[in-house]
């Protein structure tokens, strides 16, 4: 009986093949892809022609364009206080507040939240998760979300309420300071 039915399905698999290899296939519109580009693409405004080499630093190429990761206790941001908005080195999105900057004592800036986010809904951010095994265990990866930028990665040790930990390397952040209200009232 066994044999019967290993022949049947041969000939079933062959008889579909052949029909497939006449007709021509249609995928339906539902399953079709929306990029009929090959491989991962970014839906940012870079492309290949943006020269981040010119653009960036040496070490600041190695960390958001190579996913490279500075040195521990190296980075200028580690011990910054000044009330601001850090910023992606590449394309100058606003990523992280200081309001959320807290010392983790790991070496890197750490923040607990992404500016934008709401309880846990990070849509609004301009970061993207990626999952990245890279550090010799399953972890999650903090990208720029439009630049592509690796910052860092994200983990689940941080502070309450969201108990998540970004650990954000220096390079890859750039600070603008908080403009005080009485400053401009002093201007006008």
């Amino acid at each position: 009986m066994s044999r019967f039915i290993v022949r049947l399905s041969v000939l079933i698999s062959q008889q579909l093949t052949a029909k497939s290899a006449v007709l021509p296939k249609r995928i339906p519109a539902f399953i079709r892809p929306v990029c009929t580009t090959q491989g991962l693409r970014s839906l940012t405004r870079y492309d290949e022609t943006t020269d981040w080499q010119k653009k960036l630093t040496p070490e600041q190429y190695v960390v958001t364009r190579e996913k490279g990761t500075e040195l521990p206790f190296s980075g200028i941001y580690l011990n910054h206080n000044e009330m601001g908005m850090y910023h992606c080195v590449c394309c100058d999105s606003p990523l992280f507040s200081s309001e959320a900057k807290y010392d983790s004592g790991t070496g890197w800036p750490s923040f607990k939240e992404a500016h934008g986010t709401w309880e846990q809904d990070e849509s609004h951010t301009s970061i993207i998760r990626r999952p990245d095994n890279s550090l010799g265990s399953t972890g999650t990866e903090v990208l720029c979300k439009n630049c592509d930028a690796h910052l860092g990665h994200v983990f689940d040790d941080g502070p309450d309420p969201a108990g998540q930990r970004f650990c954000i390397n220096s390079v890859a952040l750039k600070f603008q300071a908080r403009e005080n209200k009485s400053d401009k009232s002093d201007a006008e």
